[in-house]
């Protein structure tokens, strides 16, 4: 999972870009970067750690230029080397920068096709800098003294049949201006607005809509599935669908559960609302299938958590506790390489106040049981604290399936819950009781809030790939893949 920003300006835009990549921090924190354009050459400062800790006052001082692309990135493929950290570049045709969000599908056939067809060398192991190379190699075969808008949509179609998977992506050409599309699912978030200044009409696209508020810009809608959007250099604006075939409309479930920001809107629904019905949706579950089950309370596990789980309360009429002290310093744990590592993160990133548990009968509420590392460790606090019984919640449903759009859960056999049932996974974690949410109640606490929704993207828990690229073979080898740079990740880690 990542974050885009790309800003076409009528002033400096160093500042808009840092203050959007902090709002998008959430979205990755293992790398960031920012890119702008003055006097027609690209200005970049990129590297591993957390947006303030890369873009000092010296550097934000030297990335001038009105049109800039910026980046925050956890890794989903390749390494999590500096020299993957983006914006990525390449000199021809023109000098293009670009930004991407998701994951590509197809990357070892993009890979060849670049290296073979294209007679481009890709320098990394990521699908986005084989994305980049496919795109300038359609953008080089149209190549002239004077591009049209024609040109430029006839070049990102040529790209989307050659590109499978989620991407919402940025570029900018240099002379030529900023090109962004998203895939023709629409998997992972993009939207785009705009402010209105004395110098004229700035755009912004980003990967969630916060990122414009706080820059004051005007959200004025998502980026549609399979649509490009181009402002070209004399910044008029100009959009198409672009792609030739037909697909369907699957926004990320996942965004709306755990990784967009509350106060976000992701096509045209409130991930806050969203969250608000799906607390609503597992009280009343809980309260059908727990009739017997006395709850003395209702402790959240902070933070996206907490949205859901007053709700929850509400609707059982029981206390809602904040029980939970978060360290906001420690990253997200499910990222986090290596089981050893995940779980010390996790006495680090939460502490217990006793006097919420004990001598409780406790529900604990969470919006996910990934590997279930977490949920354990958290139960044992729990226990240590003074509970009497803990019940555990999820407000999402099992997640039996890998990952292959930009989640970084990408084997099955590294999830709780492949191949167990409820009890097993409740005895697993050390809990009490534990209940799911229906998937169902799930997708219809995201459509209800826009019925223009038809259908969101649940692979994590059906094993339904939207893309319909995903084969057993593919899942092995992502499995054998994770697999190595996981005992990579161990290695590295200190005894």
């Amino acid at each position: 999972m990542c974050g885009i920003l790309g800003v076409k300006g009528s002033a400096p835009v160093n500042q808009d870009l840092y203050d959007g990549l902090l709002v998008l921090q959430h979205r990755g924190q293992d790398a960031a970067g920012i890119t702008t354009v003055d006097n027609s050459q690209f200005l970049l400062k990129k590297g591993n750690g957390q947006v303030a800790d890369i873009f000092q006052a010296k550097e934000m001082m030297s990335l001038k230029g009105n049109v800039g692309l910026g980046h925050v990135r956890y890794p989903t493929a390749g390494t999590s080397c500096a020299s993957e950290a983006q914006p990525f570049y390449v000199s021809a045709p023109y000098g293009i920068s670009m930004v991407h969000n998701g994951n590509l599908t197809n990357a070892s056939e993009l890979l060849d096709f670049t290296a073979q067809s294209a007679k481009r060398h890709i320098n990394t192991g990521s699908d986005s800098e084989a994305l980049l190379n496919t795109f300038a190699h359609y953008l080089d075969m149209k190549c002239k003294i004077q591009l049209t808008v024609e040109d430029i949509f006839e070049v990102v179609a040529d790209v989307m049949e050659q590109a499978k998977g989620s991407y919402s992506v940025i570029f900018y050409v240099l002379g030529v201006g900023m090109v962004a599309f998203r895939d023709p699912n629409g998997i992972r978030p993009f939207v785009f607005g705009t402010r209105n200044t004395e110098d004229g009409m700035e755009y912004m696209f980003a990967s969630e809509s916060v990122a414009i508020d706080v820059t004051g810009f005007t959200l004025e809608r998502d980026v549609k599935p399979g649509e490009c959007i181009f402002i070209d250099e004399n910044n008029s604006m100009h959009s198409r669908l672009c792609y030739r075939g037909k697909a369907e409309h699957t926004p990320c479930v996942f965004e709306y559960i755990y990784f967009a920001r509350p106060d976000s809107v992701i096509e045209g629904v409130s991930v806050y609302s969203a969250r608000i019905n799906m607390g609503q949706r597992l009280g009343e579950k809980i309260k059908q299938q727990w009739q017997d089950e006395q709850i003395d309370v209702v402790i959240p596990i902070p933070e996206t958590s907490c949205t859901m789980a007053m709700e929850v309360a509400h609707c059982l009429k029981v206390p809602y506790r904040n029980g939970f002290v978060k360290n906001r310093y420690v990253g997200r744990t499910f990222i986090m390489p290596g089981q050893t590592q995940r779980k010390k993160s996790v006495r680090r990133k939460l502490n217990a106040i006793d006097e919420e548990f004990k001598g409780k009968n406790v529900l604990l509420v969470d919006d996910s049981i990934v590997r279930g590392t977490t949920s354990e460790e958290i139960v044992k606090m729990a226990r240590e604290a003074g509970a009497k019984k803990v019940m555990f919640a999820s407000a999402s449903p099992e997640i039996r399936h890998a990952n292959v759009y930009g989640i970084n859960m990408p084997t099955s056999k590294e999830l709780i819950a492949h191949e167990k049932t409820n009890e097993q996974i409740c005895q697993a974690i050390g809990a009490d009781r534990l209940i799911y949410q229906d998937i169902n109640d799930l997708i219809d606490s995201i459509k209800c809030e826009n019925h223009a929704i038809s259908k969101v993207e649940t692979s994590v828990f059906d094993g339904h790939y939207i893309t319909g690229d995903i084969c057993s073979d593919y899942l092995q080898n992502l499995e054998q893949s994770r697999n190595n740079e996981r005992l990579e990740s161990q290695e590295a880690e200190p005894a």
